[in-house]
């Protein structure tokens, strides 16, 4: 099964999209999932991927598949 999404024009894999919404890489990442909302900066898609950046941490990111916005749960 294809995890794989295109994001800004390139094909990238659920840890690829995490490390993305993060800024640095992530220990873990679970399969790419469509987020319920549109792009607040262009109104694009919006995709949805949890991670782990550490081990004693688990972060919900959101990224535009169009533009660079992105954002996660984090307090």
């Amino acid at each position: 099964m294809a995890d794989n999404r295109v994001v800004e024009g390139r094909m990238v894999t659920p840890e690829a999209l995490a490390e993305l919404i993060e800024g640095d890489d992530v220990m873990d990442a679970e399969p790419i999932t469509d987020a319920d909302r549109d792009c607040p900066e262009c109104g694009g898609d919006v995709l949805e991927v949890g991670y782990m950046p550490s081990i004693t941490e688990f972060v919900t990111g959101q990224k535009c598949q169009d533009c660079d916005w992105s954002t996660t749960d984090r307090e």
